[in-house]
């Protein structure tokens, strides 16, 4: 049991060690991340092992006086290395927001576009008000009361309200398309510029 208790100590520390090279950049990110799995590997084997005996990490690490916050927060919180935890959430985010964006903007100018070549059926108009609203609403950026994502809730509210034969009268139509234009640039307004 003690061997076990050496072991699991050894891992913490070798692991806290490990977290402050890689922050004061001694040690290079593949290394960190190889040597870090390994020491995660190792540590989720023992763990299991001493489930019984010792049913909390942070509290055996009290019990010896082991000052490793990094080490546990790796080990127990996060169960993965930095490198993979942060290229994971960086790529998923920029990846993400721009494809986001993109189709934000191909909605907006779809549904002005459709409007202009007079396409002001129900049927025709909703889809495309329903398109733009999802692909809005996809995006975490934009507040929930952003303008676009409340004027499209309205217009696609009131276009449930008619049927699908029924057409936007030349106001009606005049003003969803303002609606469109405004809201398109408050959204490319609320977008993060290049450098900031």
């Amino acid at each position: 049991m003690y061997e076990n208790f050496a072991e699991l100590y050894a891992i913490i520390k070798a692991t806290e060690k490990l977290e402050k090279a890689y922050i004061r950049d001694i040690i290079s990110p593949s290394e960190y991340e190889a040597e870090c799995q390994k020491l995660i590997a190792h540590f989720k084997t023992l763990a299991s092992t001493l489930k019984d005996t010792v049913p909390s990490i942070e509290r055996f690490a009290d019990t010896y006086k082991m000052d490793c916050p990094a080490a546990i927060n790796r080990l127990v919180t996060s169960g993965v290395p930095a490198t993979v935890e942060h290229r994971a959430a960086a790529a998923a985010s920029a990846t993400t927001s721009a494809a986001i964006v993109a189709e934000c903007v191909q909605n907006f100018i779809t549904a002005m576009d459709s409007l202009k070549l007079n396409m002001v059926a129900v049927d025709q108009v909703h889809p495309l008000l329903s398109d733009l609203s999802a692909s809005l609403n996809k995006l975490t950026i934009l507040p929930p009361d952003f303008e676009g994502k409340t004027k499209m809730r309205e217009w696609i509210s009131r276009l449930s309200k008619m049927g699908a034969a029924d057409e936007l009268t030349e106001q009606q139509a005049r003003q969803l398309h303002f609606d469109l234009e405004s809201s398109y640039n408050s959204f490319m307004a609320a977008l993060p510029t290049a450098g900031t």
